[in-house]
């Protein structure tokens, strides 16, 4: 049976947020000096295990093992978001490292090949989850032509040439030479904490559906224009906001949930009605039926706001990102895990974020652990979780994969 070393993996994770260290999170962006330092680290790592290491086109890092017998693929992503946590991928990412080691460290754990991985821009700095979409053949050379990153605007391919990435193959996903993929990560909310739980089995991955909302009124001049006669866009986003609110609770279910991140008006002055509102509008759920209901209620709503305000509507679905179920048997092997180390501590619940997982269940049998955020906090610099919860998580990962490889 594989044995963790605690001391080994919370050293590793350690040294991992070095790269790009900010206050006590990281700041490590897709293809900054810091995320190509940290990817080039883990080159090492997986070469001093004897594995086949390598980075591909899109900075995705493998770690393979050589000889016929297929691997179970564990790791995450390795940048952060800006001036964030330094567990958020990062924890996934070395539990794949100490997985490698543990098996490698026990003797009866020989012909069990452990393929560890470290995925990039899942955090959409140019493309969300660009790696894993690059590896299950979701991405074509064109959209890697356009994209731009989201903050500063420099091409991706310039990107992408700055970190000695250009005109290296993208890695391809190989079924055949894989039993699965596993994925460990922070919760990224407060339920595990919040119920006294330590192990979370995730069952799905929510889809992703956004939009970009559109009303055009009239622009004019806010002291001489009576309200009767006013086209006012600000006006209109406001109300669909609000209709949203009042809404959404009949169509959605328990975990639904939506967000307006962005009303931006134009011209934006104190003294000139708003000619125009852009509002970026976004919901999840796991259940593609609850999705398709939410999608037709808001098409509704933006018709009936374009109707009370004299405001014209236009509304564009800018992504569409589908739910996944985790594989049952992976699911069984992490649940049997987690009560031989922490009995009666661990549920079955769903993904509210996305992750790298959903777009590997294309190819590969997929499963996810979630072990506790305290506080519930993810993307800030605040993000934590116990050590003897890290710890513990690993443990489970490393015993489920035995059970999974013994099983292939």
């Amino acid at each position: 049976m594989p044995r963790i070393n605690a001391e080994r993996l919370l050293f590793a994770l350690r040294r991992f947020a070095k790269f790009g260290a900010y206050k006590t999170g990281v700041h490590r962006p897709t293809y900054s000096r810091e995320d190509m330092e940290s990817r080039h680290w883990l080159m090492i790592q997986y070469e001093a295990l004897g594995l086949d290491a390598s980075i591909d086109g899109v900075g995705n890092v493998f770690g393979l093992p050589s000889g016929p017998k297929p691997s179970l693929l564990i790791g995450s992503h390795a940048e952060s978001q800006n001036h964030a946590g330094w567990l958020d991928g990062a924890l996934g990412v070395i539990y794949g490292l100490e997985v490698a080691r543990a098996f490698a460290d026990a003797p009866d754990c020989a012909g069990l090949p452990i393929a560890p991985v470290a995925w990039a821009d899942e955090e959409s700095h140019f493309i969300s989850l660009l790696g894993s979409r690059s590896y299950v053949g979701d991405i074509d050379e064109g959209e890697i032509d356009r994209a731009r990153n989201v903050y500063h605007g420099q091409p991706l391919r310039d990107a992408l040439n700055a970190a000695g990435l250009a005109g290296i193959p993208r890695r391809q996903a190989e079924p055949e030479r894989h039993v699965g993929y596993l994925e460990a990560h922070i919760e990224q909310g407060d339920s595990l904490e919040a119920t006294g739980k330590r192990i979370g089995i995730v069952t799905s991955i929510v889809g992703i559906w956004q939009y970009r909302i559109v009303f055009e009124g009239t622009q004019n001049h806010a002291g001489t224009t009576r309200m009767a006669i006013r086209k006012d866009a600000g006006v209109a986003a406001a109300m669909l906001a609000m209709a949203i609110a009042e809404r959404f609770p009949q169509v959605a279910e328990e975990r639904s949930v939506w967000t307006t991140g962005r009303i931006a008006l134009e011209p934006g002055a104190p003294s000139i009605i708003p000619g125009r509102a852009e509002m970026l509008f976004q919901f999840r759920d796991a259940d593609i039926r609850v999705l398709e209901r939410m999608d037709v209620a808001l098409r509704e709503l933006v018709e009936q706001t374009s109707s009370k305000s004299g405001c014209a509507a236009s509304i564009e679905r800018t992504a569409t990102g589908q739910p996944w179920v985790m594989d049952s048997a992976f699911q069984s092997a992490l649940e049997n895990a987690a009560e031989r180390h922490a009995p009666g501590l661990h549920v079955r619940m769903p993904s509210g974020a996305s992750h790298d997982a959903q777009l590997i269940a294309r190819k590969l049998r997929s499963a996810m652990l979630f072990v506790p955020s305290i506080g519930g906090i993810s993307h800030h610099w605040t993000e934590n979780t116990p050590d003897e919860d890290i710890v513990l998580g690993c443990q489970v990962l490393a015993d489920a994969a035995e059970s999974i490889l013994r099983s292939a």
